[in-house]
């Protein structure tokens, strides 16, 4: 394909700028493009790259903070990262997750808090991780038009439970009936993750909205992954679903260690790079 008519077609594509265009995608059978992101520089980089959706997701827990898992952050937290990612994109739509222990205590208090993420960030929609369990909630966020959308199979809030990440979840019963109950108490669409794919076909054929898979294979109607992964820039994470475009990490490495190299020896700053008199 030619410079000129990869422009032609990348201008022509349609930007995901809205709930109702995003959910419009699965009917025009236009796959979903979705990442991570967590601050503006990335963010910005994303959407330059006519992304569809950015997810600031409560894995900045683990990617960025280091910790263990996502459990421990805030909702302070993720609005401090969403508003960077908000301020920095023009065209994409922004989901946010909602952390642990910011919506599990009932109606009120997930009301609440998604209206802050909303308010105080810019975002489109929240995310948060239940089916049947949390149709109540989806359905009171959709009653006062904040859109939400769900995520079920391995959830990673509930990695107590489970008893670690990585555990496929193979239940097609109970993941019918959680991708339905999210679909009828108003969910715009639903994360998949770590399901076995020909299950993941039958949830993504049976609903209306958007399905987006991690793990889940290639019947979604959309997907996403954890951009620094998928950018190559962690380090020691494999899993099978996990695909690099890129080894940044071996980049940035090998960078750092080329700039040591010229500032201990001298070379760098030189002539070029310094303000004469």
């Amino acid at each position: 394909m030619s410079a000129e008519s990869a422009a032609s077609q990348s201008s022509a594509r349609t930007r995901i700028t809205s709930v109702p265009r995003f959910v419009a995608a699965k009917r025009k059978n236009r796959k979903l493009a979705m990442l991570t992101a967590y601050d503006f520089l990335w963010a910005s980089l994303l959407d330059a790259a006519e992304i569809d959706a950015i997810l600031v997701g409560d894995s900045l827990g683990m990617v960025i903070q280091g910790k263990e898992t996502t459990l421990p952050v805030t909702l302070d937290e993720i609005i401090y990262h969403a508003e960077m990612v908000c301020r920095a994109v023009k065209q994409a739509l922004v989901v946010v997750d909602m952390p642990f222990m910011s919506y599990q205590l009932g109606v009120e208090q997930a009301v609440a808090n998604a209206g802050r993420i909303i308010k105080e960030t810019g975002a489109a929609a929240v995310k948060l991780e239940g089916g049947v369990n949390q149709a109540q909630t989806i359905q009171a966020l959709s009653d006062i038009d904040i859109p939400v959308m769900a995520h079920i199979g391995m959830k990673p809030q509930s990695v107590r439970k489970l008893g670690g990440f990585g555990r496929v979840q193979r239940d097609e019963h109970q993941l019918m009936q959680d991708a339905q109950a999210a679909q009828d108490a108003g969910a715009f669409g639903i994360v998949l993750e770590l399901i076995p794919c020909e299950i993941a076909r039958t949830v993504t054929t049976a609903l209306d909205i958007p399905t987006i898979g991690i793990g889940a294979g290639p019947h979604c109607d959309g997907q996403v992954l954890v951009g620094p992964d998928m950018l190559g820039l962690s380090d020691g994470f494999h899993p099978k679903f996990l695909k690099q475009f890129a080894n940044l990490r071996e980049d940035a490495l090998q960078a750092v260690r080329q700039y040591c190299q010229e500032v201990q020896t001298g070379s760098f700053p030189d002539e070029a790079h310094s303000h004469s008199s």
